[in-house]
């Protein structure tokens, strides 16, 4: 790393989970169920993730939301 160079902002799960207003389970689920999104570092048995990690939890977190939509929708359409 060069001399004027700031060092990385890595940040745990947890928050993540406060960035994002969302509950930490679902950070950690997603976390866990997308293998795309790895850690940038680990500090003992804690992993810590990068801007870009927090910006591909945010990803999967409104897809998640919006199949979820989806499938809300097209069941109210068949019942009536």
């Amino acid at each position: 790393m060069k001399a004027n160079e700031t060092p990385p902002k890595l940040i745990t799960p947890g928050v993540i989970a406060k960035q994002l207003r969302e509950p930490l389970h679902r950070v950690l689920n997603v976390l866990a169920t997308r293998p795309h999104i790895q850690p940038s570092a680990r500090a003992g048995t804690l992993r810590l993730y990068d801007r870009q990690a927090v910006a591909m939890v945010r990803h999967e977190l409104n897809a998640i939301d919006a199949r979820r939509e989806a499938r809300r929708g097209e069941s109210e359409v068949s019942r009536g």
